[in-house]
């Protein structure tokens, strides 16, 4: 069982330290430098589907690493951009290899963050997010691998807290990245699932119906429905039965 300490030593500054900071910059360039950002949007998807299948059908492996790329950015970086890229992952890939693509672009960013912030360069974000970082102390201390699996699992802070906080408390990168791959499976399977369904829609030459009863009319959309109501729900029931044990 790991227990981390924090880490109150103040890192030095040197040029291997820089490199994941080089890593953002150089992503974060090429991402909106190849106007990924313009596509993440349903009408884009939708207007261009025809394009944007043939080309990742002919040009498989380029396509798959610019998502990858494309999450890492948006994973590292915290970009608001998370859930539509997922959907644009399940659209473009399928649920299965959607989803394959989204864990392993977002367990890479969330790692890059988690570098960073162990860094001397993380010390103005230790700073910053200090007493939100304090309130997952105790479950980090407890068992850091148990408590970050079910962070993954279960949203109860943000993503990119998440991502930081077990950088300043003392977390081993295994252990991050491990939890981190594992705990995002099941909610990027439900967002590439959605996806999935969205391209049978256009598929089929029908206009976009998102709300809830529309959705739960098709099939396509049976499973990942049900899996985001239940991903929604799980903080509410976890919250509930905490107190309950207090």
């Amino acid at each position: 069982m790991e227990t981390p300490t924090t880490d109150t030593a103040k890192p030095r500054l040197t040029l291997a330290r820089l490199v994941p900071l080089l890593i953002l910059g150089a992503g974060l360039i090429a991402f909106f430098a190849l106007g990924l950002n313009k596509y993440l949007t349903l009408d884009l998807l939708k207007e261009n589907r025809a394009a944007l299948k043939d080309w990742v059908h002919d040009h498989k492996t380029q396509a798959v690493l610019l998502f990858i790329v494309a999450y890492i950015v948006v994973a590292a970086f915290s970009l608001p951009l998370g859930a539509l890229l997922s959907v644009a992952g399940g659209f473009l890939f399928g649920s299965v290899f959607g989803a394959t693509w989204i864990v392993i672009g977002a367990t890479i960013g969330s790692t890059v963050l988690f570098i960073v912030a162990k860094t001397a360069l993380g010390e103005p974000l230790r700073a910053r997010f200090a007493s939100q970082i304090k309130r997952m102390e105790e479950g980090f201390r407890a068992n850091a691998f148990s408590y970050l699996l079910l962070l993954r699992l279960v949203p109860l802070f943000p993503f990119w807290l998440v991502n930081l906080a077990p950088a300043f408390l003392g977390v081993s990168a295994v252990t991050f990245v491990v939890t981190t791959f594992i705990g995002i499976i099941p909610g990027s399977f439900v967002y590439a699932s959605i996806g999935n369904g969205l391209n049978a829609l256009f598929e089929a030459g029908e206009e976009p119906d998102l709300s809830l009863i529309a959705l739960l009319s098709r099939s396509d959309f049976y499973i990942p429905i049900i899996g985001l109501v239940i991903l929604s729900l799980i903080p509410i029931v976890y919250r509930a039965f905490a107190r309950k044990r207090t």
